[in-house]
């Protein structure tokens, strides 16, 4: 038996391990494993793992289709294969790759328990375009800049990396089967089931992304594809998104930054808790922790923080415009630790990817690959004009705005930015 294990890549069709799997000519299995060394950390009521748990279960009745099912387990993955391949005649294991350095250190530890049984694990490429050493300088160096890795990627696609993987053609291979397992509640791993925010549509509109690049920046309109928590959980496929995108370059330059930052960690896996440029570590915030509460919250009496803050505290999102705008506020105007908004990210977005949530904070405390110069502090007042001059993004997450009820800013804008650009200076002086 031959078992394929499903990780960020909730689909059947064009699913680069699975077809990998089904190619092997034997009955295939699928697994899915509730990871607890990931659920543990997290907040019960995480939508996050409702949203897993919902995909499984289309994803169970789609193999049930096929007359197959999809096996599910809540453990640790280790722990769940030892009592798989003590029971079950298991000679190989396919599962799709993960770049992030927990990822890689589980899959290390799954490999040596398959590698002391004789039993094969194998890898795919699915959840990006180009992956960790496919796309490097001319000395085979990772690239540190955006742009020339960009050019390098759009110099090697060809239609081959975005020609979807005819899973269809195999699926006669998958383990039939009349007994179809029901699924486990999120009561039964101690998560709440209750869904409180909206969850994106699988399909993204044409129209949408043929004027991404003068919508992108309006966070009032649905203006973005809202197709990160899909591609996150892999329950679409970057090679048919990424086919779309070639109706408009703006877009596709988004989806080469995500490959950008999958390389990025892959190769430097400090940028997860220590910055890239190592000198931005000398850098003395101030973590004052009522201004870091009153920015969670969005009340820091700056009305474009404050709806990013608040649209991400209800809905689980943020704009991405907006995103760097409350990371640029944080780091620079309260100076607190880029570390401290990344894990609030980390906690509260539907769609959170370790590699380019550290990415993009990094860029907006400067002290990342290609960030933005440690003097370049976003105004939040022209941001806000240039992007929600109508105020209906702010009105409709700030509605006391313009009240007395409306906090006073917690900093005042040119004495905060001067102070963080004199800060930065100093300590990457000395």
């Amino acid at each position: 038996m031959v078992l394929f294990w499903h990780r960020r890549d909730l689909r059947i069709e064009d699913n680069a391990g699975l077809y990998k799997a089904l190619q092997l000519g034997t009955e295939v299995q699928p697994v899915f494993i509730f990871d607890t060394t990931i659920l543990d950390e997290l907040p019960k009521k995480d939508q996050r793992v409702l949203f897993i748990h919902q995909e499984i279960g289309r994803l169970k009745k789609e193999y049930a289709h096929h007359g197959a099912d999809l096996w599910v387990y809540h453990g640790k993955p280790e722990e769940v294969f030892q009592k798989m391949i003590k029971s079950l005649k298991v000679t190989c294991v396919v599962t799709n790759r993960d770049y992030e350095p927990y990822a890689l250190e589980r899959d290390k530890a799954v490999f040596e328990l398959l590698q002391h049984e004789n039993i094969e694990f194998l890898g795919a490429k699915d959840h990006v375009i180009f992956e960790k050493n496919e796309v490097l300088k001319d000395d085979g160096e990772p690239y540190k800049v955006f742009t020339p890795y960009a050019n390098k990627w759009k110099s090697l696609i060809t239609p081959f990396y975005l020609k979807p993987y005819p899973v269809e053609k195999h699926i006669g291979n998958l383990r039939k089967t009349a007994d179809i397992s029901p699924l486990f509640s999120l009561a039964d791993m101690g998560f709440e089931d209750k869904q409180c925010v909206e969850f994106p549509h699988r399909k993204v509109k044409e129209e949408i992304i043929q004027s991404y690049h003068t919508t992108r920046d309006i966070p009032s309109i649905k203006g973005t594809t809202r197709m990160s928590v899909h591609l996150r959980f892999g329950t679409i496929s970057i090679r048919d998104l990424a086919q779309q995108a070639y109706k408009n370059e703006k877009y596709l330059n988004e989806l080469i930054w995500r490959d950008f930052y999958q390389m990025i960690i892959y190769h430097f896996p400090h940028t997860i808790s220590q910055s890239f440029k190592l000198q931005y570590d000398a850098i003395p915030w101030e973590n004052n922790e009522s201004h870091f509460k009153a920015w969670c919250q969005g009340k820091t009496g700056y009305p474009i923080v404050d709806a990013g803050m608040r649209e991400l505290n209800e809905t689980g999102f943020m704009h991405n415009r907006v995103r760097m705008i409350v990371a640029s506020f944080l780091t620079k105007h309260l100076l607190i630790d880029w570390r401290w908004g990344e894990a609030y990210f980390a906690e509260k977005l539907s769609d959170f990817e370790l590699a380019s949530n550290v990415g993009g904070w990094q860029w907006a405390a400067s002290s990342g690959v290609d960030a933005q110069p440690y003097f370049r502090v976003f105004n939040p007042h022209s941001q806000q004009e240039k992007f929600d001059k109508e105020l209906k993004y702010i009105k409709k997450w700030v509605p006391e705005y313009g009240t007395k009820s409306y906090p006073q800013p917690i900093v005042e804008h040119k004495s905060a930015r001067q102070k963080a650009i004199d800060t930065y200076k100093k300590a990457l002086s000395d």
